[in-house]
């Protein structure tokens, strides 16, 4: 058995859904540590932009092990659709806490991981000379994340050419990967590759390349047989995940419309303030009590509530925390926890039992295979998260039901994924 720092690469993923540079990028990541093994850190049934995972997380969960992770194990909700930075220090947390992880790879935009560790550095130390650059900036009237470009500039990490690095979403969640690593004193090395084909919000196709899970989710959103047809080509995915995609029941944001506004309306009648939720304010709840008897579509509602000071993603993740019914104090909770109390077990692969073996050996987390044994295992904060993980499941679960009038197996009943 190898050491720590050879035995498995980590990387933290949603799969929304698993495609071909998703592929790539767990070979490129097997290669460049040399690791035996490769774990995931996946997101439940719910992502972190504020909305239901296109297919669950146990469909998910095989096409990840069919196509070259060896283990996935889940994000704790509370996190998985939160801010980019408690997503990213959860799931560094949580594959810290394994024991085997070595090394941490994801894709970034610009490819120079001692760039984004560079920045991260600063970003999670916030040294006087950053503090008075940034404070000074914002006073002439710049937005924040041009008054942090400034300051990082002052501060000679970035020069003006490299002023759009903070202005893309994988470079983005990089950095947060590295300060995740930084303020943690994980002995995890962060390791990056170039991202290849179309961008993160890129909503085409690739003809070339890669294409984004955002365009292959649009795709199918406007042609739900499109897979059936000969466009499929152009969803670019593993042969062995286009077949479960075809036989899979895809969600989408607008199919949890029902239960936010219900949600809504009951909290208002019990007099339960909306500012309780996680990332509502004061202010964004008082808009959304104005406009609570509208009735609208998830989407709509949050293209109606949306401002220069709110962002898209911003008021999907207030109302997806609102929804499944994660408050501030819960967050609040699992920081104190550590993140990532537990190691729940999605899936693995029979090769890989030697790597369990490792982990429950060298582990500083209960690892969680059974949901039966779960109660006897977790207390605290640790069993009131995993509570709340089965309660958004059993939400998405009911989603499903109801949308294609099938039976799905609950938190309780379904086993985990062995292949």
């Amino acid at each position: 058995m190898k050491n720590k720092s050879s035995l498995a690469v980590g990387i933290i993923a949603e799969y929304n859904p698993f495609h071909d540079g998703h592929a790539y990028h767990i070979r490129k990541a097997k290669e460049i540590s040399q690791a035996d093994y490769c774990i995931v850190a996946m997101s439940g049934d719910f992502v972190q932009r504020g909305a239901p995972a296109i297919y669950d997380k146990y469909t998910r969960t095989a096409m990840a092990l069919t196509c070259g992770a060896d283990l996935v194990i889940e994000l704790p909700s509370v996190f998985a659709s939160s801010s980019a930075e408690d997503f990213a220090a959860s799931g560094i947390s949580l594959l810290n806490n394994l024991g085997v992880v070595g090394s941490v790879c994801f894709g970034s935009e610009c490819g120079n991981v001692e760039k984004l560790t560079g920045i991260a550095s600063i970003l999670a130390t916030e040294p006087p000379v950053y503090t008075k650059e940034l404070r000074r900036e914002l006073k002439k009237g710049a937005t924040f994340p041009q008054a942090r470009n400034l300051a990082l500039i002052s501060c000679g990490i970035l020069n003006e050419d490299e002023a759009s690095i903070l202005a893309a979403p994988n470079n983005i969640l990089g950095i947060e990967y590295c300060k995740a690593l930084y303020r943690q004193k994980s002995s995890m090395t962060p390791v990056t590759i170039s991202r290849k084909g179309y961008g993160y919000h890129d909503t085409s196709l690739a003809s070339q390349g890669f294409s984004s899970a955002t365009g292959i989710r649009k795709a199918i959103y406007e042609n739900p047989d499109i897979l059936k047809q000969a466009e499929s080509s152009l969803i670019q995915v593993p042969d062995s995940v286009k077949q479960m995609m075809s036989q899979g029941f895809p969600v989408f944001p607008d199919d949890i419309s029902a239960l936010l506004n219900t949600t809504l309306l009951k909290l208002d009648c019990e007099g339960i303030p909306f500012e309780k939720y996680a990332d509502v304010s004061e202010e964004l709840a008082a808009r959304l009590l104005r406009q609570l008897p509208d009735f609208l579509p998830f989407e709509e509602k949050i293209n109606q509530l949306k401002t220069r000071q709110y962002t898209y993603t911003r008021i999907s993740r207030a109302l997806l925390h609102i929804a499944l019914g994660t408050t501030a104090h819960q967050v609040v909770l699992g920081r104190n926890a550590g993140y990532a109390p537990y190691a729940r077990v999605l899936g693995f692969k029979k090769t890989s039992s030697d790597l369990m073996g490792e982990i429950k050996k060298r582990g500083s987390i209960p690892l969680i295979t059974k949901t039966a044994d779960a109660r006897l295992i977790l207390s605290g904060a640790a069993w009131s998260m995993l509570r709340q993980d089965f309660y958004c499941s059993h939400i998405y679960q009911t989603i499903v039901q109801d949308k294609y009038r099938i039976k799905m197996k609950n938190e309780f009943t379904h086993s985990v994924v062995i292949l």
